[in-house]
């Protein structure tokens, strides 16, 4: 061969070799769910809700607790890297600063809420431009070497689906998001579908915010742990229980013990137990029930006469349950006849 039809066959393999760096989403596919691997990095990359998601109590602090808990052995770390008010263009102006230089093996997106509520003071951004930075964001993750899971944008008020003021263009943005994951095939956590389902039955009274949010957007103590356990399940790890040994097949019990006061007649407590057992049929988040009275031989209830016991999922479910209406109606109730409460949690077998 001459060594002048050398330069071509060189020049077209480098070609193709930056090409297959340059597109890592042609050959990427995210979408399977596993658990994390020994040593890897994961880094929450959004606005104020991971900020404060960061914080005690938060979602990205409860995601860490609990993978700790789960897989103790495996030195997993979790990153928390949001900034109040950004959106996705300060995502990218950021990448590389606050997510690329840590290394990652997986980044979580989760942004979109002020792409949309800036736009009411003109400050939003366009459609085109949440989409093309999206896809940037992923391809240069990629080139980092980590996977991508992309979330939906959640609320921007908790009434019913279309009676908040930017619910359509929510919608919007998040069809974008699902495009863009299914089109580069990253993960996807549909945290708008998850809260606009869960908002319909644990926000019965429609009010604005106090069920998953302070002020209609950040996460309040059951929406931080409503989205923890939809991270850890997307990331594969068991949401909402403990992880020492097995933690397969495993429930939340609630205990709850009544002494009722003296006054409080053989109605009044019939009437209470039957308040009771009927909130299973008021409240999703339930998954069993059953309770009776006392009938230890051994004389040391203390004066309670009255056991039930509330299983549920996972601390999300019990964390929707306690300020749902339903409840709060049987508390209003139970409470001029009850002389002391006591309540205990415990995780169990299914």
């Amino acid at each position: 061969m001459h060594p002048t039809t050398l330069l071509p066959l060189a020049y077209c393999l480098a070609l193709g070799a930056s090409l297959a760096m340059a597109v890592p989403s042609a050959r990427a596919d995210d979408t399977a769910t596993r658990p994390p691997a020994a040593g890897e990095r994961i880094v929450f990359l959004g606005d104020s809700i991971t900020q404060g998601g960061a914080g005690p109590g938060g979602y990205v602090t409860l995601v860490r607790e609990a993978i700790a808990a789960a897989l103790p052995d495996k030195g997993i770390e979790v990153i928390g890297a949001g900034i109040s008010g950004n959106k996705v263009p300060d995502l990218e102006k950021r990448l590389d600063r606050d997510v690329l230089a840590k290394k990652p093996t997986t980044v979580i997106v989760y942004i979109g809420i002020n792409d949309v509520w800036h736009s009411q003071r003109g400050q939003g951004t366009p459609k085109e431009a949440f989409d093309k930075g999206l896809r940037s964001l992923v391809e240069r993750i990629r080139a980092g070497g980590a996977r991508v899971i992309l979330c939906t944008p959640s609320v921007i008020g908790e009434k019913p689906t279309g009676e908040n003021k930017l619910d359509a263009m929510l919608d919007e943005y998040s069809t974008v998001t699902r495009g863009v994951a299914a089109d580069l095939k990253t993960g996807l956590l549909d945290l708008r579908k998850a809260f606009v389902a869960h908002l319909a039955t644990a926000n019965a009274t429609k009010v604005d915010k106090g069920t998953l949010t302070t002020d209609g957007v950040h996460l309040n103590a059951a929406g931080n742990r409503f989205v923890a356990d939809r991270m850890l399940e997307t990331l594969g790890v068991a949401a909402g229980k403990p992880a020492t040994g097995t933690d397969h097949g495993r429930r939340l019990r609630h205990v709850v013990l009544f002494k009722f006061k003296d006054g409080s007649t053989a109605d009044d407590v019939a009437r209470i137990v039957a308040a009771f057992r009927g909130l299973p049929a008021k409240i999703a988040e339930i998954d069993g029930f059953e309770g009776g009275t006392d009938v230890s031989p051994e004389g040391k209830a203390g004066g309670f006469t009255h056991c039930f016991l509330v299983t549920f999922k996972t601390e999300a479910d019990r964390d929707a349950y306690l300020p749902h209406p339903a409840h709060k109606e049987f508390v209003a109730i139970v409470g001029p006849h009850v002389d002391k409460v006591c309540v205990v949690d415990f995780w169990g077998a299914e």
